[in-house]
């Protein structure tokens, strides 16, 4: 017969010490119990409401040693009062406060046109700046092989390419596919353009407009959504709605996120 040890108390729960977590919005746990994961967005008397990334809200008690943060049991506490400092960057990664940048990596990330840099510079800038990395942008990809040969990526030196409308047999997958050089990587998102990338439900819209072929797509979207037609005023709005990685698509978190480890990795450190 197998024998059952007599303490049944779950592992997360078990009578060691374990650290206070003030409960400041943003902060990312999980409630072993139901194994629901997400972000701090309320803390009440005795509890803390949870958002997930599909946007479903669960109420908990704040119980001692209730729930796990990076995988290692505390216990969320209240946070004091005053203004408090984020726990989080926009990308979600755990805030350094006080933390200085880091001298520039030799290597970089190209990104195609200034929308896609000042997206990358918002959600990610607090990262790239610990890590030394710059982020570039070109004027399209056309040219992008000689581009990649001109900076000469190696070892202490890689080159990450963001590229837009990366799908099986575009000119874009043409052009990618000619970049060989084992110290360059570039990747891509689905989107016709950046926008794209942002969620249409972070802008209040139903979904982004289908924009007829040979018609320019941004005065398109900004036709169809009854915008006025200036591109530079509908991007600044846009970028406005932007204040962390939750209001991006994956498939752009996911190519941003590979360049950076890719940039970052020992052997191009």
């Amino acid at each position: 017969m197998r024998q059952y040890a007599s303490d049944l108390t779950p592992p997360w729960k078990k009578s060691r010490p374990v650290p206070e977590v003030p409960a400041e919005p943003g902060l990312v746990v999980e409630e072993p119990g139901s194994g629901f994961c997400g972000a701090v967005i309320r803390c009440e008397a005795g509890t803390v409401t949870l958002e997930d990334r599909f946007g479903k809200h669960r109420v908990f008690p704040m119980e001692p040693r209730g729930f796990l943060l990076e995988g290692k049991v505390v216990t969320l506490v209240r946070p004091p009062s005053g203004p408090a400092r984020p726990t989080r960057t926009a990308s979600g990664s755990v805030a350094v406060p006080g933390a200085r940048a880091r001298v520039a990596r030799a290597g970089r990330i190209y990104v195609e046109g200034r929308h896609d840099a000042e997206l990358v510079e918002k959600v990610w800038g607090d990262d790239l700046r610990i890590e030394g990395v710059v982020v570039e942008y070109l004027e399209g990809v056309d040219d992008l092989p000689s581009i990649v040969a001109s900076f000469a990526p190696g070892p202490d030196a890689r080159l990450g390419v963001l590229v837009d409308h990366l799908v099986p047999g575009s000119k874009e997958w043409r052009i990618a596919q000619s970049v060989t050089s084992e110290h360059a990587l570039v990747v891509g998102h689905p989107f016709i353009d950046v926008w794209e990338a942002v969620k249409p439900s972070s802008l209040g819209i139903e979904a982004w407009p289908r924009v007829p072929r040979g018609q320019d797509w941004k005065t398109g979207v900004c036709r169809a959504l009854g915008w006025p037609e200036n591109t530079g005023a509908a991007w600044r709005h846009i970028l406005s709605r932007v204040r962390s990685y939750k209001d991006l698509e994956p498939e752009l978190l996911g190519r941003v996120e590979e360049l950076i480890d890719f940039v970052t990795d020992s052997g191009g450190a």
